[in-house]
């Protein structure tokens, strides 16, 4: 019978971290991933804050894969004729450490997936797991490609739908609410093109997020990275939201369109499509978790749900990687307890709690009610688009006072309006 110490079904960040931490400390470990090599499949829009995982992977970042650290932040919101732009740069976003990275995850999962291979992890690409072997209702292995693999532990890492955590009888099949759908190309550019279209030198970076007209005032949004020699550009649109009021188009439709817009289309002309991904994106915060662990299993990265989006920023890369290097320290807790059941597996939950993940699940739970307002995405847009719209107009006629321009779209009946939308943005 083959039998391993553990095996994780998933080469992800998640997956891959767990398998990385693990082989460092001498645990057997097997690493079953579906897609042709690690990476392949993922569509993660490209960004990685770095400093709350910086000390737990010291080994990394001198020569991982990173493309440039980003510089300057901006938000834009579109109407279907116009929009405004808000952009941020500071000394700490340009100051080493730098906090986060633009990253290619068919690059950087690469990479990582090499560097676990180097500490003796066993890799398996184009392997499916198809079960779950069960003996007296605690998880012994997993059915992969015929074969019977037997383990003391299962780490499902196995991406947003994760079946594997589903067949443990850990989670349920999801709500349209709890996801999203993500689009997104990687464009081919020039290092010089980009730098002087967005402003930057040396290995600066940009991130810009785009709500409103991207997704036709429907949740969601739209998102840019900057790259060494390339742009990740990319939408998300809610799926319950596309459900219960699809657009006149579908969402691959939409991300033409958005590349169409003049305020994208000249920062991408010349460009050419070097990839093209869609995926599943979790959506449900703290409330839409996965049970994280059971009787010799352990749930981690996308599989457990740890992906956060407060608004303004978009997580999820750092909270995979914590998650797989918690999850390694609960399996060599377990393995110095000789004993790989539900009670010695549950300090996973506890080392998760007293670390940034769980207190940042925890402190942002309401956020994804508070988002699901559609207000944010059609109405606010326009309305400050109006107000801007009145206040750069120089017509033949006398130029009214700022005050009286902006009256004239704010008025008590929006006061109220806006009083109420804005109760809930106390919680992002």
């Amino acid at each position: 019978m083959e039998k391993f110490e553990a095996i994780i079904v998933g080469a992800g960040l998640a997956g891959l971290a767990t398998a990385c931490t693990l082989a460092d400390n001498g645990v057997e470990v097997l690493l079953l991933e579906r897609g042709d090599y690690p990476g392949a499949k993922n569509v993660t829009g490209g960004r990685l804050y770095v400093n709350p995982v910086r000390e737990m992977f010291p080994w990394m970042w001198e020569n991982a894969p990173l493309e440039r650290y980003i510089a300057n932040e901006g938000v834009t919101l579109m109407t279907g004729e116009s929009s405004i732009s808000v952009k941020y740069s500071g000394n700490e976003l340009g100051s080493e450490p730098y906090q986060s990275y633009s990253i290619r995850r068919s690059v950087f999962d690469r990479w990582l997936s090499e560097q676990a291979e180097a500490r003796g992890v066993m890799l398996m690409s184009k392997v499916r797991v198809d079960d779950l072997i069960m003996e007296n209702g605690k998880v012994s292995g997993v059915m992969a490609g015929g074969d019977d693999l037997h383990a003391d532990v299962v780490i499902a890492c196995d991406g947003v739908l994760s079946l594997i955590a589903e067949k443990a009888g850990l989670r349920s099949p999801g709500k349209p609410q709890d996801y999203a759908v993500g689009v997104k190309e990687i464009i081919s550019l020039d290092p010089a093109l980009i730098n002087a279209r967005f402003n930057l030198q040396g290995n600066e970076g940009a991130a810009q997020l785009y709500m409103g007209e991207v997704t036709k005032g429907r949740f969601g949004g739209g998102f840019l990275y900057t790259n060494k020699d390339s742009l990740s550009l990319g939408i998300v649109f809610g799926i319950e939201d596309f459900m219960k009021n699809p657009p006149d188009t579908d969402v691959p439709s939409l991300l033409d369109e958005f590349k169409q817009r003049p305020e994208i289309s000249r920062l991408i002309e010349g460009g050419t499509t070097a990839e093209y991904e869609a995926h599943v994106i979790p959506e449900g915060g703290f409330n839409a978790l996965t049970k994280l662990y059971g009787d010799g299993i352990i749930v981690a990265g996308d599989a457990a749900g740890f992906a956060l989006n407060i608004g303004y920023t978009v997580r999820g890369m750092e909270y995979a990687l914590a998650s797989g290097y918690y999850a390694a320290q609960a399996v060599l807790k377990a393995k110095e307890a000789g004993k790989f059941d539900s009670t010695t597996l549950s300090v996973y939950r506890k080392l998760l709690e007293e670390s940034f993940v769980m207190k940042d699940f925890k402190k942002f739970q309401d956020v994804p009610h508070a988002l699901n307002n559609p207000r944010f995405f059609n109405h606010y847009p326009e309305l400050a688009a109006s107000i801007m719209k009145e206040m750069y107009s120089v017509s033949n006629a006398p130029k009214e006072k700022l005050y009286p321009s902006i009256k004239k779209h704010i008025t008590m009946g929006e006061v109220w309006s806006m009083f109420k939308d804005f109760r809930g943005v106390k919680k992002l």
